[in-house]
């Protein structure tokens, strides 16, 4: 006779794999209609197997694009998300355990006022600001450029906040025994912040990638040459066409592609990443 552990075992994980099913369902109806012809859509009713024109749809699209949509080719376009995505990413890391290191460690006039300055910036994000900052990016003559797509994504307050919260937990002993060992700060940084600060990192990287993968507004505002859209830019462009009924098979494979990265970046760092998450001493 089953018990009652083991029943709400059985129901656990039925409910799990149903909101699994759930999640993954539109994903699968996506990559089914990626492998389509067209006219397979003509009818308003989505086919649930896969067809037989997969290579050939991938193949236009990262090859040549759609010409009736304005879409450049997606490759290029995947690699400008890639580029635009780790400069921000790699750089709100860096300024931020910066900034965290030097507001927890160091006694300088008015720190906590700077904290709490670098902190309330969290009510200003980029669509608030954007008007002003497309004014300084154009100014600096950073139009059209990865510079001018990243540089003003840099700044984060929450990675500064969960980097100090971090810091905060580091033993006076360790601070001490590193001191009396001869080590200066970029040697106590270095040798043993950084490490000790690893799974933190993974876990914010994985964020952070994936928020500057997914930027849509910033990059439309500041870019009119082909040769700089992101993948996110494409995808609008082959959904929203004027004169004709969009192509929802290359753009179905476009969403495929362009979900790749963020979840090969979350399979490679999953374990970092859900530590640095719930670790208690973290």
């Amino acid at each position: 006779m089953i018990g009652a552990g083991r029943w709400r075992s059985i129901l656990s994980h039925a409910i799990l794999m149903a909101g699994v099913a759930v999640i993954v369902f539109p994903v699968y109806l996506a990559f089914v209609a990626s492998t389509h012809e067209s006219s397979a859509f003509l009818s308003g009713v989505a086919p649930l197997w896969p067809g037989s024109h997969m290579a050939e749809n991938y193949a236009l699209l990262l090859d040549e694009g759609i010409s009736t949509s304005g879409s450049p080719p997606l490759a290029p376009m995947l690699l400008n998300s890639l580029a635009m995505a780790l400069m921000i990413a790699i750089g709100k890391i860096v300024i931020s355990i910066l900034s965290a290191y030097a507001i927890v460690f160091f006694r300088f006039p008015f720190r906590l006022t700077a904290f709490w300055a670098i902190f309330l910036t969290l009510m200003l994000p980029v669509e608030v600001r954007i008007i002003p900052t497309f004014k300084v990016v154009a100014d600096l003559g950073l139009l059209n450029s990865y510079a001018g797509l990243s540089i003003p994504l840099i700044a984060s307050a929450t990675a500064t906040f969960l980097f100090r919260q971090f810091f905060l937990t580091i033993p006076d002993e360790l601070v001490e025994a590193a001191r009396v060992d001869g080590a200066g700060p970029i040697r106590f940084f270095i040798d043993i912040l950084l490490p000790l600060s690893r799974t933190n990192t993974a876990a914010l990287f994985v964020i952070l990638f994936i928020y500057g993968w997914n930027q849509y507004l910033w990059p439309l505002l500041i870019t009119t040459e082909t040769k700089y859209y992101t993948i996110v830019m494409g995808i609008k462009r082959m959904a929203a066409v004027a004169d004709a009924d969009p192509q929802w098979n290359l753009v179905m494979a476009a969403v495929i592609l362009a979900a790749l990265p963020p979840v090969l970046v979350i399979v490679f760092m999953q374990g970092l990443f859900v530590r640095g998450l719930v670790e208690t001493e973290k």
